[in-house]
Protein backbone atom coordinates (compact mmCIF):
# COMPACT_ATOMS: atom_id res chain seq x y z
CA UNK A 1 0.00 0.00 0.00
CA UNK A 2 1.40 3.40 -0.97
CA UNK A 3 1.95 6.11 1.67
CA UNK A 4 1.21 9.79 1.12
CA UNK A 5 3.37 12.37 2.89
CA UNK A 6 1.93 15.83 3.59
CA UNK A 7 3.58 18.89 5.09
CA UNK A 8 2.15 17.84 8.46
CA UNK A 9 4.20 14.60 8.36
CA UNK A 10 7.64 16.14 7.83
CA UNK A 11 8.53 16.69 11.49
CA UNK A 12 7.81 13.03 12.30
CA UNK A 13 9.62 11.83 9.17
CA UNK A 14 12.67 13.82 10.25
CA UNK A 15 12.55 12.34 13.75
CA UNK A 16 12.45 8.81 12.38
CA UNK A 17 15.15 9.45 9.82
CA UNK A 18 17.53 10.97 12.38
CA UNK A 19 17.04 7.87 14.53
CA UNK A 20 17.89 5.61 11.58
CA UNK A 21 20.80 7.86 10.54
CA UNK A 22 22.91 6.62 13.51
CA UNK A 23 24.28 10.13 14.01
CA UNK A 24 24.87 11.00 10.33
CA UNK A 25 22.89 11.96 7.25
CA UNK A 26 23.00 15.70 7.92
CA UNK A 27 20.92 17.77 10.30
CA UNK A 28 17.39 17.84 8.88
CA UNK A 29 16.12 21.11 10.40
CA UNK A 30 16.64 23.41 7.41
CA UNK A 31 15.54 20.65 5.04
CA UNK A 32 12.46 20.18 7.19
CA UNK A 33 11.52 23.84 6.78
CA UNK A 34 12.17 23.82 3.02
CA UNK A 35 10.25 20.61 2.37
CA UNK A 36 7.34 21.64 4.57
CA UNK A 37 6.91 24.81 2.50
CA UNK A 38 7.34 22.88 -0.77
CA UNK A 39 4.59 20.43 0.16
CA UNK A 40 2.30 23.29 1.18
CA UNK A 41 2.90 24.87 -2.23
CA UNK A 42 2.92 21.82 -4.51
CA UNK A 43 0.81 19.38 -2.53
CA UNK A 44 1.59 16.03 -0.89
CA UNK A 45 3.91 13.38 -2.27
CA UNK A 46 2.73 9.78 -2.56
CA UNK A 47 5.62 7.36 -2.14
CA UNK A 48 5.92 4.99 -5.08
CA UNK A 49 6.09 1.28 -4.11
CA UNK A 50 9.20 -0.36 -5.55
CA UNK A 51 7.24 -3.46 -6.59
CA UNK A 52 5.11 -1.30 -8.91
CA UNK A 53 8.07 0.15 -10.81
CA UNK A 54 7.39 -0.01 -14.59
CA UNK A 55 9.81 -1.92 -16.78
CA UNK A 56 10.89 1.16 -18.75
CA UNK A 57 12.05 3.37 -15.89
CA UNK A 58 15.05 5.56 -15.13
CA UNK A 59 15.63 5.89 -11.39
CA UNK A 60 18.14 8.41 -9.98
CA UNK A 61 19.38 8.84 -6.41
CA UNK A 62 19.39 12.38 -4.97
CA UNK A 63 20.92 13.80 -1.80
CA UNK A 64 23.74 15.67 -0.04
CA UNK A 65 27.38 14.58 0.18
CA UNK A 66 29.84 16.06 2.68
CA UNK A 67 30.51 16.63 6.37
CA UNK A 68 27.16 16.87 8.23
CA UNK A 69 28.43 19.67 10.51
CA UNK A 70 28.63 21.95 7.45
CA UNK A 71 24.84 21.89 7.19
CA UNK A 72 24.63 23.75 10.50
CA UNK A 73 26.53 26.77 9.17
CA UNK A 74 26.27 26.74 5.35
CA UNK A 75 22.56 26.78 4.63
CA UNK A 76 20.97 25.64 1.35
CA UNK A 77 18.66 27.87 -0.66
CA UNK A 78 16.33 25.03 -1.56
CA UNK A 79 16.74 24.86 -5.34
CA UNK A 80 20.01 22.89 -5.35
CA UNK A 81 18.32 19.50 -5.56
CA UNK A 82 16.10 20.76 -8.39
CA UNK A 83 19.10 22.10 -10.29
CA UNK A 84 21.03 18.86 -9.98
CA UNK A 85 18.10 16.78 -11.29
CA UNK A 86 17.66 19.15 -14.26
CA UNK A 87 21.36 19.06 -15.14
CA UNK A 88 21.61 15.26 -15.02
CA UNK A 89 18.43 14.84 -17.05
CA UNK A 90 19.71 17.25 -19.69
CA UNK A 91 23.11 15.53 -19.81
CA UNK A 92 21.62 12.04 -20.17
CA UNK A 93 19.16 13.23 -22.81
CA UNK A 94 16.19 11.32 -21.43
CA UNK A 95 13.63 11.90 -18.69
CA UNK A 96 14.19 10.74 -15.14
CA UNK A 97 11.03 8.82 -14.27
CA UNK A 98 11.61 8.18 -10.55
CA UNK A 99 13.76 9.51 -7.70
CA UNK A 100 15.15 7.67 -4.69
CA UNK A 101 17.08 8.70 -1.57
CA UNK A 102 20.53 7.21 -1.25
CA UNK A 103 20.14 6.99 2.51
CA UNK A 104 17.22 7.11 4.90
CA UNK A 105 19.12 9.37 7.23
CA UNK A 106 18.67 12.91 8.51
CA UNK A 107 18.46 15.53 5.77
CA UNK A 108 18.91 12.95 3.03
CA UNK A 109 15.48 11.52 3.79
CA UNK A 110 13.66 14.78 3.07
CA UNK A 111 15.74 16.42 0.31
CA UNK A 112 14.38 14.04 -2.38
CA UNK A 113 10.85 14.96 -1.27
CA UNK A 114 11.60 18.56 -2.18
CA UNK A 115 12.59 17.55 -5.73
CA UNK A 116 9.67 15.14 -6.04
CA UNK A 117 7.13 17.75 -4.96
CA UNK A 118 8.51 20.61 -7.05
CA UNK A 119 9.17 18.61 -10.23
CA UNK A 120 6.33 16.10 -10.04
CA UNK A 121 8.68 13.09 -10.28
CA UNK A 122 7.56 10.04 -8.25
CA UNK A 123 9.71 9.23 -5.21
CA UNK A 124 10.29 5.54 -4.50
CA UNK A 125 9.60 4.30 -0.98
CA UNK A 126 13.10 3.01 -0.35
CA UNK A 127 16.76 3.93 -0.27
CA UNK A 128 20.28 2.55 -0.65
CA UNK A 129 21.24 1.98 3.00
CA UNK A 130 18.28 1.60 5.41
CA UNK A 131 20.43 3.81 7.67
CA UNK A 132 23.26 6.29 6.96
CA UNK A 133 26.84 5.38 6.06
CA UNK A 134 29.65 7.73 5.06
CA UNK A 135 30.91 6.45 1.68
CA UNK A 136 29.46 5.79 -1.77
CA UNK A 137 30.70 2.20 -2.13
CA UNK A 138 28.70 1.33 1.01
CA UNK A 139 25.36 1.93 -0.67
CA UNK A 140 23.40 -1.11 -1.77
CA UNK A 141 23.38 0.47 -5.23
CA UNK A 142 27.15 0.03 -5.51
CA UNK A 143 27.13 -3.34 -3.71
CA UNK A 144 24.64 -4.62 -6.31
CA UNK A 145 26.77 -3.42 -9.20
CA UNK A 146 25.03 -0.17 -10.16
CA UNK A 147 27.51 2.31 -11.63
CA UNK A 148 27.68 5.71 -9.86
CA UNK A 149 27.71 7.78 -13.04
CA UNK A 150 26.68 9.63 -15.08
CA UNK A 151 26.38 11.89 -12.03
CA UNK A 152 26.19 15.63 -11.36
CA UNK A 153 27.10 17.62 -8.25
CA UNK A 154 25.87 21.17 -7.56
CA UNK A 155 27.20 23.41 -4.80
CA UNK A 156 25.46 26.14 -2.81
CA UNK A 157 26.36 28.78 -5.44
CA UNK A 158 24.87 26.76 -8.30
CA UNK A 159 28.18 25.64 -9.79
CA UNK A 160 28.09 22.14 -11.25
CA UNK A 161 30.59 19.33 -11.86
CA UNK A 162 29.86 16.30 -14.07
CA UNK A 163 31.18 12.81 -13.31
CA UNK A 164 31.86 9.96 -15.71
CA UNK A 165 33.41 7.26 -13.53
CA UNK A 166 32.32 3.63 -13.29
CA UNK A 167 34.01 2.62 -10.03
CA UNK A 168 32.24 3.46 -6.73
CA UNK A 169 35.42 3.83 -4.67
CA UNK A 170 36.98 6.17 -7.22
CA UNK A 171 33.71 8.12 -7.36
CA UNK A 172 33.74 8.39 -3.57
CA UNK A 173 37.24 9.89 -3.59
CA UNK A 174 36.33 12.33 -6.33
CA UNK A 175 33.01 13.47 -4.88
CA UNK A 176 34.53 13.79 -1.40
CA UNK A 177 37.38 15.95 -2.68
CA UNK A 178 34.89 18.04 -4.62
CA UNK A 179 32.69 18.56 -1.55
CA UNK A 180 35.70 19.89 0.36
CA UNK A 181 36.64 22.22 -2.50
CA UNK A 182 33.07 23.50 -2.86
CA UNK A 183 32.49 24.51 0.75
CA UNK A 184 32.13 21.17 2.51
CA UNK A 185 28.78 19.99 1.07
CA UNK A 186 27.33 19.35 -2.40
CA UNK A 187 24.02 18.08 -3.76
CA UNK A 188 24.21 15.14 -6.14
CA UNK A 189 22.10 13.23 -8.63
CA UNK A 190 23.80 9.87 -9.17
CA UNK A 191 23.53 6.11 -9.63
CA UNK A 192 21.06 6.12 -12.53
CA UNK A 193 19.30 2.75 -12.58
CA UNK A 194 17.09 0.88 -14.97
CA UNK A 195 14.12 -1.06 -13.60
CA UNK A 196 15.98 -4.33 -13.11
CA UNK A 197 18.85 -2.63 -11.28
CA UNK A 198 16.50 -0.62 -9.10
CA UNK A 199 14.47 -3.65 -8.02
CA UNK A 200 17.70 -5.46 -7.12
CA UNK A 201 19.53 -2.59 -5.41
CA UNK A 202 16.94 -0.49 -3.55
CA UNK A 203 15.94 -1.45 -0.01
CA UNK A 204 12.14 -1.12 -0.09
CA UNK A 205 9.83 0.53 2.42
CA UNK A 206 12.42 2.52 4.37
CA UNK A 207 10.93 6.01 3.97
CA UNK A 208 7.48 4.92 5.15
CA UNK A 209 9.17 3.02 7.99
CA UNK A 210 11.03 6.20 9.03
CA UNK A 211 7.69 8.01 9.15
CA UNK A 212 6.17 5.22 11.25
CA UNK A 213 9.20 5.34 13.55
CA UNK A 214 8.91 9.12 13.93
CA UNK A 215 5.25 8.81 14.84
CA UNK A 216 6.16 6.22 17.48
CA UNK A 217 8.85 8.51 18.93
CA UNK A 218 6.46 11.46 19.07
CA UNK A 219 3.61 9.45 20.55
CA UNK A 220 5.82 8.09 23.34
CA UNK A 221 8.03 11.15 23.83
CA UNK A 222 9.44 11.55 27.31
CA UNK A 223 12.01 9.65 29.34
CA UNK A 224 13.96 7.29 27.09
CA UNK A 225 12.93 4.35 29.25
CA UNK A 226 9.35 4.89 28.10
CA UNK A 227 10.14 4.35 24.43
CA UNK A 228 12.12 1.12 24.69
CA UNK A 229 9.14 -1.25 24.60
CA UNK A 230 7.31 0.38 21.64
CA UNK A 231 10.57 0.76 19.69
CA UNK A 232 11.54 -2.86 20.32
CA UNK A 233 8.12 -3.98 19.11
CA UNK A 234 8.36 -1.80 15.99
CA UNK A 235 11.88 -2.82 14.97
CA UNK A 236 11.53 -6.51 15.66
CA UNK A 237 8.41 -6.63 13.47
CA UNK A 238 10.40 -5.04 10.63
CA UNK A 239 13.29 -6.08 8.38
CA UNK A 240 15.66 -4.74 11.01
CA UNK A 241 17.08 -7.04 13.66
CA UNK A 242 17.20 -7.16 17.43
CA UNK A 243 16.70 -3.92 19.40
CA UNK A 244 18.95 -3.41 22.45
CA UNK A 245 19.42 -0.74 25.11
CA UNK A 246 23.20 -0.27 25.26
CA UNK A 247 23.79 2.56 27.72
CA UNK A 248 22.39 5.50 29.67
CA UNK A 249 24.78 8.18 30.78
CA UNK A 250 26.28 11.65 30.47
CA UNK A 251 28.59 12.88 27.72
CA UNK A 252 31.86 13.62 29.52
CA UNK A 253 34.08 14.13 26.47
CA UNK A 254 33.49 14.88 22.80
CA UNK A 255 36.29 15.17 20.27
CA UNK A 256 35.09 15.92 16.75
CA UNK A 257 36.63 17.64 13.73
CA UNK A 258 36.19 17.72 9.97
CA UNK A 259 38.84 15.60 8.24
CA UNK A 260 38.86 14.75 4.54
CA UNK A 261 35.22 15.74 4.08
CA UNK A 262 33.98 13.72 7.06
CA UNK A 263 33.12 14.56 10.67
CA UNK A 264 35.53 12.33 12.61
CA UNK A 265 36.01 11.83 16.34
CA UNK A 266 34.70 10.09 19.41
CA UNK A 267 32.32 10.63 22.31
CA UNK A 268 32.83 9.27 25.82
CA UNK A 269 29.86 8.61 28.12
CA UNK A 270 29.80 7.83 31.84
CA UNK A 271 26.89 5.88 33.26
CA UNK A 272 24.28 7.72 35.34
CA UNK A 273 22.42 4.58 36.41
CA UNK A 274 25.07 2.05 37.54
CA UNK A 275 28.81 1.43 37.81
CA UNK A 276 29.27 0.29 34.19
CA UNK A 277 32.58 1.31 32.60
CA UNK A 278 32.46 4.33 30.26
CA UNK A 279 31.04 3.89 26.79
CA UNK A 280 33.18 5.05 23.85
CA UNK A 281 31.50 5.88 20.54
CA UNK A 282 33.69 6.13 17.44
CA UNK A 283 32.39 8.63 14.86
CA UNK A 284 32.88 9.01 11.11
CA UNK A 285 29.79 11.06 10.27
CA UNK A 286 27.88 8.19 11.93
CA UNK A 287 28.32 6.30 15.22
CA UNK A 288 30.26 3.28 13.99
CA UNK A 289 31.54 1.44 17.05
CA UNK A 290 30.41 1.26 20.70
CA UNK A 291 32.85 -0.11 23.28
CA UNK A 292 32.67 -0.50 27.05
CA UNK A 293 36.25 -0.97 28.24
CA UNK A 294 37.73 -3.57 25.90
CA UNK A 295 34.33 -5.05 25.04
CA UNK A 296 32.51 -4.22 21.80
CA UNK A 297 28.76 -3.86 22.42
CA UNK A 298 27.73 -2.85 18.88
CA UNK A 299 29.41 -2.12 15.57
CA UNK A 300 28.71 -1.11 11.99
CA UNK A 301 26.78 -2.23 9.92
CA UNK A 302 24.37 -2.63 12.86
CA UNK A 303 22.81 0.67 13.94
CA UNK A 304 24.00 2.68 16.97
CA UNK A 305 21.62 5.50 17.85
CA UNK A 306 21.71 8.18 20.56
CA UNK A 307 18.64 9.91 22.01
CA UNK A 308 18.15 12.61 24.61
CA UNK A 309 17.37 10.76 27.82
CA UNK A 310 14.67 13.19 28.97
CA UNK A 311 12.81 13.73 25.67
CA UNK A 312 13.76 10.68 23.55
CA UNK A 313 14.63 13.01 20.66
CA UNK A 314 17.30 11.37 18.45
CA UNK A 315 20.62 13.24 18.28
CA UNK A 316 22.85 13.82 15.25
CA UNK A 317 26.57 13.30 15.90
CA UNK A 318 27.31 16.95 15.13
CA UNK A 319 24.92 18.01 17.91
CA UNK A 320 26.49 15.90 20.67
CA UNK A 321 27.94 18.15 23.39
CA UNK A 322 29.45 17.91 26.84
CA UNK A 323 27.01 17.29 29.68
CA UNK A 324 24.14 15.83 27.65
CA UNK A 325 22.18 13.05 29.36
CA UNK A 326 21.55 10.43 26.72
CA UNK A 327 20.54 6.85 26.07
CA UNK A 328 22.16 4.74 23.38
CA UNK A 329 20.43 1.93 21.50
CA UNK A 330 21.70 -0.73 19.11
CA UNK A 331 19.63 -2.29 16.32
CA UNK A 332 20.48 -5.14 14.00
CA UNK A 333 20.89 -4.06 10.39
CA UNK A 334 18.62 -5.40 7.63
CA UNK A 335 19.66 -8.58 5.78
CA UNK A 336 21.03 -6.55 2.85
CA UNK A 337 24.14 -5.79 4.89
CA UNK A 338 24.71 -9.29 6.26
CA UNK A 339 25.76 -10.81 2.92
CA UNK A 340 29.40 -11.62 2.23
CA UNK A 341 29.70 -9.06 -0.58
CA UNK A 342 28.15 -6.30 1.55
CA UNK A 343 30.31 -6.99 4.59
CA UNK A 344 33.44 -6.50 2.48
CA UNK A 345 32.66 -2.77 2.39
CA UNK A 346 30.68 -2.18 5.61
CA UNK A 347 32.31 -4.42 8.25
CA UNK A 348 34.36 -2.73 11.00
CA UNK A 349 37.64 -3.40 9.16
CA UNK A 350 36.38 -1.29 6.24
CA UNK A 351 36.54 1.66 8.66
CA UNK A 352 39.95 0.84 10.09
CA UNK A 353 38.83 -1.04 13.21
CA UNK A 354 40.87 -4.20 13.79
CA UNK A 355 37.92 -6.37 14.77
CA UNK A 356 35.59 -8.82 13.07
CA UNK A 357 31.92 -8.02 12.69
CA UNK A 358 29.77 -9.81 15.22
CA UNK A 359 26.00 -9.34 14.86
CA UNK A 360 24.50 -7.41 17.74
CA UNK A 361 22.30 -10.34 18.77
CA UNK A 362 25.47 -12.39 19.39
CA UNK A 363 27.30 -9.78 21.48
Amino acid sequence: MSVTITHEDIEELCMGSVFLATGGGGDPYIGQLLVTEALKKHGPVTLFPLENLPDESLVVAVGEVGAPSISLEHLPIGNECLEVVDRLQEWMGKPITHLVSFEVGGANSVIPLLAAAAKGIPLIDGDGMARALPEAQMMTFAIEGVKPSPAVAVDYSGGAVYFDVRDAELYERQIRNLSMAMGGMVFTAEHPMNSEEARRAIIPGTISFALQLGRTLKRHSGNAGQIEAPLRELFEASDYGQFKHLYTGKVVDINRKTVGGFDVGEAILESTIDDSPPLRLAIKNEFLLAEMGDRVVASVPDLITMVDHETSAPINAERVHYGQRVSVFGIGCPPHYRSEKALKVVEPRAFGFDIDYVPIEDL
